[in-house]
């Protein structure tokens, strides 16, 4: 992520900011501008331009710092509007899971934003738009849960709101072996499986995923039972990214499309800061590295992104954490990562000749088959 400054007094200020802490102005993020805003309390905010801008309507439920253009007719954001189903407020609980939850999504929406990737409006496209749930597990009368399962289907992405607890999360990552589960990490692997259908099997490279992914249409209920009852195969790290993504071709690319999103944030997190790295043993530092936004080729991105996961890694280890990203990209993965680099830029360099920002213009052909993703 880039680095925002408080437009008043030039102060260094996080994405989640909502006062300047050297002038106290109150602060505003304005998406379309990827730039923070800041104004005296009470007042609207205004861009350079001299436009006008209130903020989102969920500032004070959850701390949402975006903002939304005055005089129009929405009062959430382009981040809010697209929730269909919020967490039950009555339980006290709740509050914070959701507000780490869109924490994290906001994170999301600042990348897809970044590449003009398509974001319909479920009330525009009611068959393919996106559109997301927070839902908690049902105790039934008779002491039974019904669980809320995390998964994507036909554009609506459901999260279970207990991924907000950092506790719930750590124990579920536990149990279930894996070496990274974040807030983030869900939104984005789900996100992966909305633009399967939008940008593979609605954009038509579907020739290309299979050749380098697999068949989608083998059996995805029984691949995944086998994935459960069998685990991943022996060498899954010969040709995947995680276990999870040898279990179907999809979990597949949703992770990789997951993967692809942390390495471009990450990089042009470092990029913002003028990180550098000594790639090799005896070897000089690194040059500053490009944008990642503006990285044409994978080839490019990935020899930028593993010397910095490396010293991260290491840095990591020297404060006792867990690796910052416990992952290692084969050539084939390296291949994938490459087919979705392709598929991103080829739709945003498309979308910045024809396309707005405005969700309404950013409609995609209408997925008609209804699946169910976990």
């Amino acid at each position: 992520m880039k680095r925002f400054y408080c437009n008043n007094c030039g102060n260094e200020v996080h994405f989640e900011s909502t006062e300047c802490v050297t002038c106290h102005q109150i602060l505003g993020y304005e998406p379309v501008s990827a730039t923070m805003l800041a104004t005296t309390r009470g007042e609207a905010w205004h861009g350079s331009d001299g436009a006008e801008y209130n903020v989102c309507a969920n500032m004070s439920a959850i701390g949402c710092n975006w903002l939304v253009p005055a005089g129009g007719p929405d009062t959430l954001c382009i981040a809010c509007r697209h929730n269909h189903t919020i967490p039950d407020l009555s339980q006290p609980q709740n509050q914070e899971r959701w507000r780490r939850l869109e924490a994290a999504k906001r994170r999301l929406f600042y990348s897809l934003l970044r590449w003009n990737l398509p974001l319909p409006m479920r009330q525009v496209d009611g068959d393919g738009g996106l559109a997301f749930d927070f839902l908690a597990d049902t105790v039934n009368p008779d002491g039974s849960v019904t669980p809320v399962l995390t998964g994507h289907a036909d554009g609506l992405i459901t999260i279970n709101i207990a991924e907000g607890d950092d506790a719930e999360r750590e124990r579920r990552r536990t149990d279930m072996g894996e070496p990274y589960r974040t807030l983030v990490g869900h939104f984005r692997h789900e996100i992966g499986h909305y633009y399967w259908d939008r940008l593979v099997r609605d954009g038509g490279p579907l020739d290309a995923f299979r050749a380098l992914f697999g068949d989608e249409r083998i059996d995805y209920g029984e691949a995944l039972q086998r994935h459960y009852a069998e685990g991943a195969p022996f060498d899954w790290a010969d040709n995947y990214i995680s276990t999870y993504a040898a279990a179907h071709p999809w979990e597949d690319f949703a992770e990789t499309f997951a993967h692809y999103l942390h390495m471009v944030d990450a990089l042009e997190t470092a990029h913002a800061y003028g990180l550098l790295v000594q790639p090799g043993y005896g070897s000089e530092p690194g040059e500053v590295m490009e944008n990642p936004y503006n990285i044409t080729t994978i080839d490019a991105l990935i020899a930028a992104f593993v010397p910095i996961t490396v010293a991260m890694n290491a840095i990591n280890r020297s404060m006792g954490q867990p690796d910052l990203y416990p992952f290692v990209l084969s050539r084939p993965v390296e291949e994938k990562l490459g087919f979705v680099h392709r598929l991103i830029h080829q739709w945003d360099a498309a979308a910045a000749e024809t396309l707005s920002l405005d969700p309404a213009m950013l409609d995609a052909a209408r997925a008609p088959r209804r699946r169910w993703f976990l």
